[in-house]
């Protein structure tokens, strides 16, 4: 049976692919690039229509259908990958061979059963993708990251680097964005988490949200960005453009790759410390990975408060170590102790995100940085995410809780007019 599958696989590709180089052939490829996109697609619909029609292939009105959409994807789109594009609940699209293309929905990964005709056929798609932005990937340059016009960020990886073939990963760009009351109803958070997260923002905490791949950082963090005062003028850095802040006053920079000859890079460390030049209030960093953490140390600690970024950990305590071995890629030479003197002083708090093996996002810990005691920096959780196994559904069970530890930041925030309510930390467990 599978034989069988593969060979009708093979013959239905190769009828599509003869289809698509007729029409090609039929097609005024110039004249089309002047007319209305939406012209010009119903233009090619009618003509792939009658030659599908035209063929004496076994195939029944809904597969002819099929065909004819398909070959308009390849024309028009992005081929085979263009209905997954076009599903909002689809995350992440994984192409790991021409014949394997994975998705993540929901948080679990699964096979699609769609299939590129051969790698030549990958190929060509993944140039569609990296030569829209100005990119090229070949056996000179085999590796490329790129964005898609809704903003969804792309890697592809050829051979000889990629041994059974190109590959291609797609991380989607949120088409809704996704806000606190959603955070709410999918259970990542609870109001009183959010009451005071909402209070660290507006009362100017240097906050560090801290997650593995997928946690759902960059959403928290388009989420609290939310917080920030319409009045404050704000400069956010990212590798790729994913913050969609609301404010007016927002200045967004995004780092530059190097050219074809390895040249004109512009690094992260190079945005934050140009944006120190810019008068901003705030600095957001879409997230921090190298040498520019000790600058952005630098900007929490004189003047920029307030200030967000994220980072790749799985606990609190990580986040922080992480922090430091980056501080160190600056090559500065700067003591173990006075770097996390830096860091206990520059960073209020940690926001550990995370995502569970059902596939749900919580939010399991916010932790207060009380200090320094010997060369060890000192937290506290102020709210945990307790878990408690897994129920006949393979769901996560688990509740959110206070410590009733009050955080020595309240006096802080109720100076700058952000008073919290005294029952917000009392120990108490939350659904």
């Amino acid at each position: 049976m599978p034989n069988l599958q593969t060979f009708e696989r093979s013959a239905y590709q190769q009828v599509k692919a003869d289809l698509h180089r007729k029409i090609l052939d039929r097609l005024d490829l110039e004249k089309l690039g002047r007319t209305a996109s939406d012209t010009a697609r119903e233009e090619v619909l009618i003509l792939i229509r009658n030659s599908v029609n035209g063929e004496a292939v076994p195939l029944s009105f809904a597969e002819r259908e099929r065909l004819a959409r398909e070959i308009l994807d390849e024309i028009f789109g992005l081929g085979p990958l263009e209905p997954l594009l076009k599903d909002p609940s689809i995350s992440d699209i994984l192409v790991n061979r021409f014949d394997r293309v994975y998705i993540e929905r929901g948080g679990k990964l699964e096979p699609t059963g769609l299939s590129f005709k051969d790698d030549a056929h990958l190929m060509q798609i993944i140039d569609r993708i990296v030569s829209r932005v100005g990119r090229r990937v070949d056996e000179s340059s085999p590796m490329v990251d790129a964005r898609l016009a809704d903003g969804s960020r792309v890697n592809a990886i050829i051979p000889p680097l990629a041994i059974d073939g190109p590959c291609l990963s797609i991380r989607r760009f949120g088409r809704d964005t996704i806000t606190a009351r959603h955070m709410m109803e999918n259970k990542t958070l609870t109001e009183s988490m959010l009451e005071l997260l909402a209070a660290m923002v507006k009362g100017r905490l240097n906050l560090l949200i801290s997650g593995g791949t997928g946690a759902g950082k960059t959403t928290l963090l388009n989420v609290l960005s939310g917080y920030i005062p319409n009045s404050d003028r704000i400069v956010t850095i990212e590798d790729a453009a994913e913050l969609q802040l609301k404010q007016e006053h927002v200045v967004r920079l995004e780092t530059r790759p190097p050219n074809i000859e390895g040249k004109g890079a512009v690094r992260q460390r190079q945005l934050v410390i140009n944006s120190l030049r810019m008068r901003p209030d705030r600095i957001v960093v879409g997230e921090v990975r190298g040498e520019e953490a000790f600058d952005m140390l630098q900007a929490m600690n004189t003047g920029h408060e307030g200030s967000l970024t994220t980072v790749h950990a799985n606990s609190q305590r990580d986040a922080l170590a992480r922090v430091e071995n980056m501080v160190s890629m600056a090559n500065l030479n700067i003591p173990e102790r006075a770097v996390r003197h830096q860091i206990a002083s520059a960073i209020h708090a940690v926001v550990q995100i995370a995502r569970m093996s059902d596939g749900a996002r919580k939010l399991i810990a916010i932790s207060e940085i009380t200090g320094m005691e010997t060369d060890v920096i000192t937290m506290q959780d102020i709210f945990v995410f307790e878990r408690h196994g897994i129920d006949e559904s393979g769901k996560v069970r688990g509740q959110f809780r206070a410590t009733g530890i009050r955080p020595r930041f309240a006096e802080r925030l109720a100076l700058s007019g952000c008073r919290l309510r005294p029952a917000l930390f009392d120990s108490h467990m939350e659904v």
